[in-house]
């Protein structure tokens, strides 16, 4: 499998766990397993990766009234993995250098 990783869930909560226990959110896809993830964090933030906890995370159902009636929708689910790295090491995720474009003004 490709890189599962798709992007880190920066929030208050998993920033609150990023300080507290040194745990780091990513939403990965649908189809990775602890085994794809963990290769991937190890190799792309060259970190050593101890546990990793994923769970499913279920869409939201959105409505909306219009004057036609009612019109319902639902979000796309999506998988996350909470990755816990060894003692003393960090991810910082500003530091990983960003995508050239081939584009010149």
């Amino acid at each position: 499998m490709k890189n599962p990783l798709l992007r880190p869930c920066l929030t208050e909560k998993s920033t609150g766990l990023t300080e507290q226990k040194g745990e780091y959110v990513f939403q990965v896809k649908r189809d990775a397993d602890k085994s794809d993830i963990k290769k991937a964090v190890e190799e792309k933030f060259n970190v050593d990766v101890v546990s990793i906890r994923t769970m499913n995370c279920l869409g939201k159902t959105k409505r909306q009234y219009t004057r036609k009636g009612l019109i319902a929708g639902k979000k796309n689910d999506w998988k996350k993995a909470i990755v816990t790295l060894g003692e003393g090491q960090a991810i910082d995720y500003y530091a990983q250098p960003a995508e050239k474009s081939d584009k010149q003004d």
